[in-house]
Parts: C-alpha cells; sequence; structure tokens
C-alpha cells in the first residue's frame, strides 16, 4: 500500500497564488519618469488593484519575464523603442528582483539616444512568459507611458 505524502501548508498556498496570477494574466508594471508603478493584466490591459493578488506577486517567489524598454520619438516624431527580454534563473521574490532589473534598466537607458528618449520602464511577468515587442507597446501605451508628467518630490 502506498503512503500519502504529509499535508504541505506553504506549498498548497504558492500552488493557489501562482493559480491566481496565471488567471489574471498578472504583469508589474513600473514608468519613469512619473515613477508610476502598478499591476495590469496583460492580455485585457486593465488594472489591477492591489489586494489579495498583490500579496501573491510578493509573498512567494516565481520564476519572472522582465521586459525593459525605453521608449523613444525620432525627429519625424515617430514611435520607437529599445527593449531587451531578461529571464533570470532561479525563482525569486520580488524584492529581490531590484539588482536584476536595475544593471540591465540603467545598462538600455545608457544605450539609448538621450535626446529622442521621451520615457523608460519594464515589465515583470511571475512566470516564464515572453513578450513580443507589439504587445509591450500595447502595455506602455495602456499605463500612459507615452504622456505622462514627472510627479514632484
Amino acid at each position: 500500500m502506498s503512503k500519502r505524502k504529509p499535508h504541505n501548508l506553504q506549498a498548497r498556498i504558492a500552488r493557489s497564488c501562482r493559480s491566481l496570477l496565471a488567471s489574471n494574466h498578472v504583469a508589474v508594471v513600473n514608468i519613469d519618469p512619473s515613477g508610476r508603478q502598478g499591476m495590469i493584466n496583460y492580455k485585457s490591459l486593465k488594472n489591477i488593484a492591489p489586494g489579495k493578488i498583490g500579496q501573491a506577486v510578493c509573498g512567494i517567489p516565481h520564476r519572472w519575464t522582465i521586459y525593459l524598454s525605453a521608449l523613444c520619438l525620432d525627429a519625424r516624431g515617430d514611435r520607437y523603442s529599445k527593449s531587451v527580454e531578461v529571464a533570470p534563473d532561479g525563482v525569486y521574490l520580488s524584492d529581490h528582483l531590484e539588482d536584476v532589473i536595475e544593471h540591465c534598466y540603467k545598462k538600455l537607458r545608457d544605450e539609448a539616444n538621450q535626446s529622442q528618449m521621451v520615457a523608460s520602464g519594464w515589465i515583470a511577468i511571475p512566470e516564464a512568459l515572453s513578450l513580443d515587442e507589439a504587445h509591450a507597446a500595447r502595455i506602455f501605451e495602456a499605463v500612459g507611458a507615452w504622456n505622462q508628467q514627472k510627479v514632484a518630490a
């Protein structure tokens, strides 16, 4: 007769949180220079209010995919972006992603044409999912990355 695995509440909570995030298509978006940060449904492009979903993003480690982008306007006024996608090895809490994001983000911003850069930002998805450039552009458009005001501190 086979022996049942012991009840593991922590593993059950982690599975439940990952399921909640996957079913809501959650992505964390940060835009500079306004400093806006929030969660968005990357399929429907609707904002997600913090709460249980925010706790699921921050409370357990995930395998992340991060899309970094510098949003620019060329001399004719046409929009373009310089982007890179990063998928760190392993699972990370959201708080521990800062080092990975900061290094790549600074490098990308420095490589972009400073006179044409309007904004920059990143999209972090708590699952192994690759974004194409058009989808990322729709997400940045939905959160108002192209027309933002810098918040005075």
